[in-house]
């Protein structure tokens, strides 16, 4: 599992050094009281991360949360369950 993420982060480093390789054109870009020197590329994967982290909070604000809140009541009025300790037998698996 650990190679798989490794190899798609590696993947997503390289579309990103693409993008901003590609994309070296200056721009200014301006906030109305102060004015921001970037290029487009940098414009560019500085949208997508900010448009990736608040979509992201807004799934965690608006499903998960309430899923985890609803999990916690469910387990709080459930009956506790007992498990049986396993009954020693002399098989040994051969």
């Amino acid at each position: 599992m650990n190679i798989v993420r490794l190899l798609i982060l590696l993947a997503v480093l390289v579309v990103g050094l693409i993008i901003g390789a590609l994309n070296s054109q200056p721009i200014i870009i301006s906030l109305g009281f102060t004015q921001i020197n970037s290029t487009t590329g940098v414009a560019i994967i500085i949208a997508l991360l900010s448009g990736a982290l608040i979509g992201g909070g807004l799934v965690l604000a608006s499903v998960v949360i309430p899923l985890y809140a609803k999990l916690r009541r469910a387990q709080k009025t459930a009956p506790a369950v007992v498990v049986a300790p396993p009954s020693s037998s002399t098989f040994d698996g051969r």
